[in-house]
């Protein structure tokens, strides 16, 4: 939130919004996050393509914080942040129920260096963590 001061006016604007996904830590869900991915990422007026690599993105990184299986009476929680309208910019922290990710080499790790902008990792009391910091093109 913000505050813009327009003479004698004040006015509260939004400069982020924030949704909260939680589903099951199981892979069969991860459609449900890829699609709130692409979602979020089509009001940000980015591209096809640029909206295809952020859902590979979460999907790898989804898939590093499930280490590739079911985990029964957990959750995968996903936090988007969408930027204002025009920035372009998408910030999702995704926590999973492993309490380590694996060493940041290999497949998963190259995609998300590659296709998801800034990328940061680590562990909390409620497991692993990732934060994707994507910033578009857009039509531009």
């Amino acid at each position: 939130m913000g505050t813009i001061s327009l003479g004698s006016r004040s006015e509260t604007v939004r400069s982020t919004d924030t949704v909260d996904l939680r589903v099951p830590a199981d892979p069969a869900y991860l459609a449900m996050i890829r699609t709130a991915t692409a979602g979020l990422a089509t009001r940000l007026d980015l591209t096809l393509d640029e909206i295809e690599d952020l859902r590979i993105a979460v999907d790898e990184a989804c898939s590093l914080l499930l280490q590739g299986r079911a985990h029964p009476d957990r959750a995968i929680h996903a936090e988007f942040e969408v930027g204002p309208p025009g920035s372009g910019t998408l910030s999702i922290l995704i926590t999973g129920p492993v309490s380590q990710l694996p060493e940041g080499r290999g497949y998963a790790w190259a995609v998300l260096q590659a296709l998801a902008g800034d990328v940061i990792t680590g562990i909390g009391e409620n497991g692993a963590w990732i934060k994707l910091t994507y910033v578009g093109r857009g039509d531009q």
